[in-house]
């Protein structure tokens, strides 16, 4: 499920996922785009995107084999806007 604001999207499929979930955005025009995923003590985890992306949608695989279960946030920057959205890694 994707949530939406002002022209933009931010969502993940599948959630709760096991190793690999795919990332989707949706941007209203050309900008810079900063995409990162934290632990539940603001820790950054990884940079999924940092760079500027054309109009539209777009997608990123996010890997979490080398992580423990449990929840993880993926923050969304691009312009003014800004969103948050949990994720959920399962155990084995």
């Amino acid at each position: 499920m994707l949530f939406r604001s002002g022209g933009y999207a931010l969502g993940n499929y599948p959630n709760p996922f096991n190793n690999n979930t795919t990332i989707a955005f949706e941007i209203p025009n050309d900008t810079y785009v900063s995409l990162k995923v934290y632990n539940l003590h603001g820790t950054e985890i990884a940079e999924l995107a940092g760079k500027k992306y054309s109009q539209g949608k777009h997608t990123v695989e996010f890997n979490s084999t080398n992580l423990s279960a449990g929840i993880y946030f993926y923050t969304i920057k691009a312009n003014k806007f800004s969103a948050s959205q949990k994720m959920i890694i399962q155990g084995e």
